[in-house]
């Protein structure tokens, strides 16, 4: 059973911790099954859907690993100055074709094919060369040393990658060595979202009196298009009850999430609530968290539903905390968990209300001893989007912890761990 909490105003006290409302949404939500075959560089940013089983050695035979002279390791067997003659080149690509025998080597270069009776490479900047013959000390030579072995890297039927992965350029040319054309990956999640208000102009017009450009929508497009998902932008729609209804509905029609910002707080042209109540179901309307916390989840229909706040940071702060997971765990994405907190040495005075988790924004850097510190980015309203993009983490403070003096350890999200 969710837990939820009153639509009314009660204390941060009694409201879901961000831990415990993202646990609410995970017992809720139904994972994505279905799957599609695309073009392997189509599946940049994708969900792998099914094990990848090696099909072949990786690599597919012994080959030096330098550039060097390729011999049989029995010739490093007398101590002291060893001279072997050579009897020809191995290239990439180009190998060599006769048998080396004992007492014999052949020039190699880095990935050619080791010759027939090798074993072992010694680099070319630890050998004379004295016509065709060379010498060096066989004492610092191991046998066996610089060759890299068939199936080294992978081997086959070995398991390469498992469900869940999301493939980014290291899993693409893993896949290419493994001479995968196509990939297996989870279906696009289908995400509708739109902005409401009638304060809202779009870009391009005049602003009246009153009005104010809408920003929310472009940092949800990023926001979204960045996780790969199939983004269904619905705009703007005004706080009308009978437009709000059908914009529920037609978003709830075509995709599996619908994302609002604006209209869940408790102001008398705040709607969504109301008409949300008509249509679905709200398990929770408030988080102790700040930026954020008028934020609603539900459902319309089949459809997950998230009322994110109008302020332009405390959207993306809810955006972070609790939708991407949300969107990563329905898409069956092992990474799926908040962001990893890091330790850092406080450079600023933080204010702090006990009983909420807060998210500031700061700049985090080293220090000149090679320490983690972070330093506000001044004011933290929630209204002030460019402490997002002066910023490059969150700065969270525990429900538990009052105000933060300098000096003091904090944790911190950097943005590279969301974006």
């Amino acid at each position: 059973m969710i837990a939820t909490s009153s639509c009314c105003d009660i204390e941060d006290s009694n409201l879901l911790t961000v831990p415990q409302a993202l646990a609410n949404i995970r017992a809720d939500i139904q994972l994505l099954e279905s799957f599609e075959q695309v073009p392997l560089r189509s599946g940049l940013g994708r969900i792998l859907a099914q094990d990848i089983i090696s099909p072949i050695n990786v690599p597919a035979y012994p080959n030096a690993a330098m550039d060097g002279y390729a011999f049989h390791s029995h010739d490093l067997s007398t101590p002291g100055w060893q001279t072997l003659p050579v009897i020809g080149t191995a290239l990439a690509g180009q190998p060599f074709n006769g048998t080396v025998s004992i007492g014999q080597c052949v020039r190699i270069m880095t990935g050619a094919v080791m010759p027939v009776g090798t074993d072992t490479v010694v680099m070319q900047e630890e050998v004379e060369c004295v016509g065709e013959t060379i010498r060096f000390q066989t004492g610092p030579v191991q046998a066996g040393q610089h060759v890299r072995l068939a199936g080294e890297d992978l081997a086959i039927g070995q398991v390469v990658l498992k469900p869940g992965k999301q493939l980014l350029p290291p899993e693409l040319g893993l896949l290419a060595s493994l001479g995968k054309a196509e990939v297996c990956v989870k279906r696009r999640l289908r995400v509708a979202f739109f902005s409401t208000g009638d304060e809202l102009c779009s870009i391009g017009d005049s602003l009246k009196a009153g009005q104010i450009y809408d920003s929310n929508r472009y940092t949800l497009y990023g926001m979204l298009t960045r996780l790969g998902v199939e983004v269904i932008d619905l705009g703007v729609v005004r706080d009308h009850r009978e437009a709000l209804r059908q914009a529920l509905l037609d978003a709830a029609d075509c995709a599996e999430m619908v994302i609002t910002s604006g209209g869940v707080s408790v102001g008398e042209a705040d709607l969504i609530k109301e008409v949300l109540l008509e249509l679905g179901t709200i398990h929770f309307w408030k988080i102790a968290m700040r930026p954020g916390r008028p934020l609603a989840y539900g459902k319309i229909k089949d459809s997950v539903f998230f009322g994110l706040p109008g302020n332009p940071v405390a959207a993306m702060v809810t955006f972070y905390q609790l939708v991407q997971p949300t969107i990563l765990t329905m898409i069956g994405a092992t990474e799926s968990e908040l962001a990893k907190l890091w330790k850092a040495q406080s450079l600023s005075k933080l204010k702090k209300r006990l009983g909420r988790r807060e998210f500031q924004r700061g700049v985090l850097e080293r220090t000149p001893d090679g320490e983690w510190a972070v330093r506000s980015t001044g004011p933290q309203g929630s209204g002030i989007l460019r402490s997002m993009s002066e910023g490059n983490c969150f700065i969270v403070l525990p429900e538990e912890r009052g105000n933060v003096e300098i000096g003091e350890w904090v944790d911190v999200q950097p943005f590279g761990e969301f974006m």
